[in-house]
């Protein structure tokens, strides 16, 4: 039952993106910006409804009221393409940094460009840097956004150690905004390069924010150990759920360091 209902919640999580993608192109790229994001969110929660009823794995996102108001950095952890679409329905207007190649894709690539996402040309790294910084600090000076940064890049096994970039330290306090970490485990759930959605709730956490102007070893700290955390908390509950999902060797190995029975 675990495969079929996996293999049918995919086969309809892509024919809803294409055919909401489609259906939505004339309201979409007629609509000024701030009406155009209903597009996204809406499928954002349509997809959320999706995993719910076919995969039966609900969501429990808490914190919304360590949200700020206006431009701040959200700096979720990153496990599963599940944390790249469920966070932005709870933000005013979101802001991603992506490869360039992606605003080559059609109709997706345009969509992205409507949104005035930030393209990067993954050459030399400082200048990257430097062009993120500067794009960055244009749209938040046009408009408050939030802007959506994992800090370490690639996901990463739910449990796993911790792999933090400096990027994230650069780009703090360079642009003097507050960073709300966020703490979830739903790689447990929508494990990164299988196609298996396990059920149960996704639990995940908008922290309290870390406010600018702090040192950049301060900050980093305060990042990683606020982070990492609540992570741990989020990862005890999912283990001693009633109907726990099947956990990996990284999350049976970090339970173990924190004494508890995987």
């Amino acid at each position: 039952m675990l495969y079929v209902r996996s293999l049918a919640f995919n086969f309809v999580f892509y024919v809803n993106l294409i055919v909401q993608m489609i259906l939505w192109t004339p309201y979409y790229f007629l609509s000024p910006r701030h009406r155009a994001w209903f597009v996204p969110k809406f499928w954002s929660r349509t997809s959320m409804w999706l995993y719910d009823k076919i995969a039966g794995t609900k969501n429990d996102i808490t914190g919304q009221e360590n949200l700020p108001e206006g431009s701040f950095i959200l700096a979720p952890k990153h496990q599963s393409f599940w944390d790249a679409i469920a966070f932005f329905p709870f933000l005013q207007d979101p802001l991603y940094i992506l490869k360039r190649e992606l605003t080559w894709i059609p109709f997706f690539g345009w969509y992205i460009l409507k949104m005035r996402m930030i393209p990067v040309h993954r050459g030399s790294r400082s200048k990257a840097l430097k062009a993120v910084v500067a794009a960055t600090k244009e749209e938040m000076a046009r408009n408050p956004r939030q802007l959506i940064i994992y800090p370490e890049g690639t996901r990463r096994a739910p449990g796993d150690e911790p792999a933090y970039k400096y990027g994230i330290v650069e780009i703090y306090s360079q642009l003097g905004v507050p960073v709300v970490p966020v703490a979830h485990v739903a790689g447990l759930y929508w494990p990164r390069r299988k196609f298996l959605r396990y059920p149960g709730t996704v639990k995940a956490r908008f922290l309290r924010p870390i406010p600018p102007g702090l040192g950049k070893d301060e900050f980093m700290a305060r990042l990683i150990g606020e982070t990492e955390a609540a992570c741990d908390q989020l990862l005890l509950e999912a283990s001693r759920a009633s109907n726990p999902p099947v956990l990996p060797p990284t999350a049976v190995k970090r339970l173990r360091e924190l004494g508890a029975e995987a």
